[in-house]
Parts: C-alpha cells; structure tokens; sequence
C-alpha cells in the first residue's frame, strides 16, 4: 500500500500564515510516499511568492510531483506572461515538464493545464497525452496510475462548466485507453470525489476525479482550508479529506470514502 497526500492552491501572497505550520505537521503525519501539488502556488506569479512557496515545500516530505496553475502564470505583467509564462515557476518550484513518481505500485505523472491566452481556465493538448501515455505505457496492470492536474476533468454538483480543462473528451478518451485510475486536481477551492462514468461514458472505464480544496489560501469559498490523503492499494483506495479546525488550530480528518477498482467496470465506491 502507497500513502499519496494531495494538497492545492496554497496561493503564497495571500495565504493564511497560522495554517502554514499545522499544515507542515499534518502533512508530515500522514507519513507520504510521494506529495502532490496540484497548483495556484502563488497569487500572482511573483518571484517574493514563488521564493515563499518553494521555502515552504522545501519543509514538507519528498518527493514531491508539482505542476502549475492558472495563478502561477503571470497576470499583469503582459510581456512576460506571453514570452515566458513559466520561467519563475521553472526556476524556483520545478523545471521538469511532466514530473513523476513510478515504483512498484503507484505511478503518478503531472502536467501542466495553465495557459498564456486564458485567464482562469485551463488547456491539455494531444502532444501532453502523448507523453502522460508512453510513461505509463509497459507498465504492470497493477500499478496505480495517477495523473495530477490543476484544472479539473470533472466538477462538483452545480459546478461552472467552463472550469474543466479544455479538450477533456479527446484527453479523456486517450487516458482510458492506458489505464488511467485517478485524476488529481484543484483551482476550484473546494473538496470533492467522483468518477469519470457519468460525464465521459467510456465502455469499461470508470476513474476516480479527486479535487482538493485550498490548502491555505484566505478564499475558501465557503469552504474550510483542506487536502486529501490516498491510501493506495492493489485494488483498493481509500481517500481522507483533513479540514482545518479553528478551534484547536489544526487539521483533522473529517471524513473519509473507500473504492474498489472491478475489472471490466472501472472504480467505483466499495
């Protein structure tokens, strides 16, 4: 069994300070395999931020699959956000196009959905499916496949369809066809679970859509400051959401969900 932590949208330069500690301890709790960051690392893409988020991930476990999001791309500063959208991110947070994690048991592959043309949304494209699907590609079938985004494939009840990543259906299509089992993402600032079965209607195909809330950003949306934790099995997954307590100033788990993968089914709640 593999312990995965997924935690999103730390926004430094407008983070909750008094999370940034708790937030350390919880995550060394739960004792990772391997951490993933699913983007928004910063507010607005500027180095003072980027230098904060990358002293603060370089508190927490390794290793560590870090991809950007639609923040970390700057807004204001039009010359650069259209000659080089990526450059403070690549040089303090991660330089790696498609970062990943393979043992065993677990293989988790990021890339990055954030655009220059786009303010908020997010875009995938067939040369970025390509390449997810030739690291996965003679692999044993039962590795766990991850792919960790920060737009997401799917959305919460009532969600704005124009927050899933553009080109998701030809995205989608190409994931199933190796074997994808879990997507991570964020952007949205609130915690959800679901499966691809319902929007995408692959024949045999079902993977699991997992969104972390924000884990320290001041815009909670309504919702409290939370991440995840994955607890991966052969054939199993169980999924912890840990919410931030103002009242001990910590984080706990405040619930958890168990799936099962079937063969010829996909994943569904056990």
């Amino acid at each position: 069994m593999r312990t995965l932590v997924h935690i999103s949208d730390l926004h430094f330069g407008r983070v909750d300070e008094a999370l940034l500690g708790p937030l350390a301890n919880a995550i060394q709790q739960a004792a990772p395999d391997v951490l993933a960051i699913s983007g928004d690392l910063t507010q607005r893409a500027r180095e003072a931020q980027f230098r904060e988020a990358a002293d603060f991930l370089r508190s927490l476990p390794q290793p560590q699959i870090v991809v950007p999001g639609n923040h970390d791309v700057p807004l204001y500063d039009v010359l650069r956000r259209f000659l080089s959208p990526l450059a403070r991110f690549r040089r303090h947070i991660s330089a790696e196009e498609f970062p990943a994690f393979v043992d065993d048991e677990i293989a988790v592959v990021g890339l990055n959905t954030a655009r220059s043309l786009t303010f908020k949304g997010g875009r995938i494209n067939r040369e970025q499916v390509a390449a997810v699907a030739r690291r996965f590609q003679g692999l044993p079938e039962a590795v766990t496949r991850i792919v960790v985004t920060h737009h997401p494939f799917d959305l919460p009840a009532q969600g704005d369809e124009s927050d899933l990543v553009g080109r998701a259906t030809m995205a989608m299509e190409a994931f199933a066809g190796c074997g994808v089992d879990v997507f991570l993402s964020g952007h949205l600032h609130r915690s959800h679970v679901g499966d691809t079965a319902q929007r995408y209607r692959i024949d045999g195909y079902a993977a699991l859509v997992v969104q972390a809330g924000t884990a320290t950003s001041t815009r909670g949306r309504g919702e409290a400051n939370a991440f995840n934790v994955l607890r991966i099995g052969r054939e199993m997954l169980e999924l912890a959401i840990w919410q931030w307590q103002d009242g001990p100033g910590e984080f706990t788990e405040v619930g958890s969900h168990r799936f099962r993968y079937e063969v010829g089914r996909g994943w569904g709640a056990a």
